[in-house]
């Protein structure tokens, strides 16, 4: 049907594809092109000014605005400035990443050591190791590296493993990474084996491992000019995006432990391991730094400041600590017969394997440490670690030595926790947040064993039952004296990177 003269057409063609559209619509939905004959929007008019009374008596009446004021610039959550609509934070982080896009970042370094070697230079008379792990000269057992290891991919952050004196095999594992700029980014993981189960040390190195490359592929370092400073938004996305990757890196662990069952023979105790991870960042410009947690069993994380109270990030799977949620006091729940008995872990038959996680804001500089129970067995409130930390410090800077280096730190706590009775494996791993330290590159330091080759495909770790037993009082009464092997001409690789 023809409309009439003086009535719209109810529908018009499309000047580019000629598809019948309504004649008000503002485009065409099958080409996109723009309807000209579309009304044009209403304006809105503007009242008119009211008649005001003319001669010397007349009042003093203001003229009308004859345009609409222009909307009122508020600050809004997260640091952005928007047209007064209120926008959330991770809302604001999005929009500032796509209209300021980071540099280029440094990637993150990763440094194992190969626990599969056995020492070619015997430690007791420098005499030659031969391959069934004996020296021939004094025949001497030589030490296996599982037996006491540290790993340092920067020289901000570093981790130890030591075996102990009464256990005849360290179940403890730890692997770690870090970008070279102090503090940038790091990740630091610890397991530990369950000793009441098989081959539990396989589990706990392919987990932690695992666990470590899972928190790293793909994440780098945020520039220092990458944002301005405060930007409250891009903290909670950057927060968000490391609870995902620890819950990711739970998945890993899980995944290596409950593997390692395959590899032996079936038992009532498959192997198992606990499971605690940190990510660690200082912030561009002057806001917090940032921690992230994530944790299954009683592996701890504490956060210890150089000022102010310590803070243990994570919470124990284990009966001690339901006995204190109960309202338990500390010293009697942690010393009950079933205190160590964990209600979750990380293996075969786990009952429930995903890592609970925690935030924590970083003010100012101080120390993360990530430990197995075999440390804070013997100071398990985080006011006694920090104790233990600061006062290790202060005799550390009395011998001259750099206050901020985690290394011989590490090294340190082992050897205090070996001198308490050693009765479990001990691990710490400590990196450093110090929001005013250089943002220049420091190099790594050069590793004390070689390293493992990184372009060989991961798989679980081969059991060293084979590796000649150990005297504990001959080799680890004090590990931390115990030079490291010499390795004659080898030439350790460079460090992996990710």
């Amino acid at each position: 049907m023809t409309p009439t003269e003086g009535e719209s057409p109810a529908s018009v063609p499309c000047s580019r594809c000629g598809e019948l559209l309504a004649a008000d619509a503002k485009f065409c939905e099958a080409c996109g092109a723009d309807n000209p004959f579309a009304p044009a929007a209403a304006v809105p008019s503007v009242p008119a000014a009211p008649s005001v009374p003319s001669g010397p008596t007349a009042p003093s009446v203001p003229a009308p605005a004859t345009a609409t004021p222009e909307p009122t610039v508020a600050p809004v959550p997260g640091g952005s400035v928007h047209d007064g609509t209120l926008l959330d934070d991770l809302t604001v982080a999005a929009t500032d990443r796509a209209r300021h896009p980071a540099p280029p970042t440094e990637a993150i370094q990763i440094a194992d050591a190969d626990l599969t070697l056995t020492p070619p230079v015997c430690a007791a008379c420098s005499g030659t190791v031969a391959p069934d792990g004996y020296c021939e000269q004094c025949g001497t057992a030589a030490p296996r590296l599982r037996d006491h290891w540290r790993d340092q991919p920067a020289a901000w952050l570093a981790a130890v493993c030591d075996r102990g004196v009464r256990h005849t095999r360290n179940e403890d594992a730890m692997a770690v990474a870090a970008a070279l700029v102090p503090g940038s980014l790091g990740a630091l993981v610890v397991c530990d084996g369950v000793s009441m189960a098989t081959d539990s040390d396989r589990a706990s190195l392919a987990a932690a491992r695992a666990a470590r490359d899972a928190l790293v592929e793909g994440l780098t370092a945020r520039s220092d000019a990458a944002l301005p400073g405060g930007r409250t938004g891009a903290q909670i996305a950057r927060a968000g995006e490391f609870t995902q990757r620890l819950i990711a890196a739970g998945a890993a662990a899980q995944a290596q432990a409950a593997a390692a069952a395959s590899a032996v023979a079936a038992s009532a105790n498959p192997p198992s391991c606990t499971f605690v991870a940190a990510l660690i960042e200082r912030s561009p410009g002057d806001a917090p730094g940032l921690a992230v947690v994530g944790w299954v069993g009683d592996s701890r994380a504490y956060w210890i400041p150089d000022d102010g109270p310590a803070l243990q990030l994570s919470v124990d799977d284990s009966w001690a600590a339901e006995a204190m949620a109960q309202g338990v006091p500390r010293a009697e729940a942690e010393t009950m017969p079933q205190a160590h008995a964990i209600t979750r872990w990380l293996g075969l038959d786990a009952p429930d394997p995903v890592p609970r996680t925690a935030v924590q804001a970083l003010d100012g500089p101080g120390w993360l440490l990530v430990c197995s129970d075999g440390l804070w067995n013997y100071a398990s409130e985080a006011s006694a670690l920090a104790d233990l930390v600061h006062t290790t410090i202060a005799a550390r800077a009395g011998d001259g030595a750099p206050a901020d280096d985690p290394a011989p730190l590490a090294e340190e706590l082992v050897a205090w926790a070996i001198a308490q009775g050693g009765h479990d494996n001990i691990t710490a791993a400590l990196a450093r947040h110090d929001p005013n330290a250089p943002t220049e590159v420091v190099p790594a330091p050069a590793p004390l064993y070689p390293l493992v080759d990184r372009s060989a495909p991961a798989a679980v770790p081969a059991p060293d039952d084979a590796a000649p037993s150990v005297d504990p009082a001959a080799t680890l009464a004090e590990p931390a004296q115990v030079p490291p092997p010499a390795w004659g001409t080898l030439t350790p690789p460079d460090p992996g990177t990710v």
